[in-house]
């Protein structure tokens, strides 16, 4: 399963010469895999409120083309990776099917209230498995 999130560079975006910012990547990365777990029936807060959030532990980032003011981007999530306490997704970002950045974070599993690390749930561990399989 390949999630699509479509992002509009807006002038707050850019820098004085209308290209992006490097880390408002991040955020745009941020955003869509937010609107991931709603595609996938879940929330942040839905997390939360089950005693797991999930923290970024580590990103690697490759910035191939500068997006600027105004293009439309689609930031695309997928699953690539589900262990027992953490899992790795890729993100990509596009602009007409150009790549334009290209992420691999691994996502750490939480105590909300503790921020040590926990086990994936059963069912939310199916559920992650299911969308990196495509189904």
């Amino acid at each position: 399963m390949i999630h699509e999130t479509p992002v509009r560079i807006y002038f707050q975006d850019t820098d004085a010469g209308g290209i992006v910012y490097h880390s408002n990547y991040l955020d745009y990365a941020e955003r869509a895999r937010s609107e991931f777990l709603r595609a996938v029936g879940l929330s942040n807060q839905a997390l939360i409120d089950r005693g797991v959030s999930f923290v970024i532990r580590q990103v690697e980032i490759s910035y191939k083309a500068p997006a600027r003011l105004e293009d439309l981007l689609i930031v695309r999530t997928q699953v690539a990776e589900v262990g027992h306490a953490s899992m790795v997704m890729n993100q990509t970002v596009v602009r007409e099917e150009q790549i334009l950045v290209d992420m691999r974070l691994q996502v750490a599993f939480v105590d909300p209230k503790t921020l040590r690390p926990v086990r994936i749930p059963a069912d939310l561990k199916e559920l992650f498995l299911s969308c990196q399989k495509g189904e």
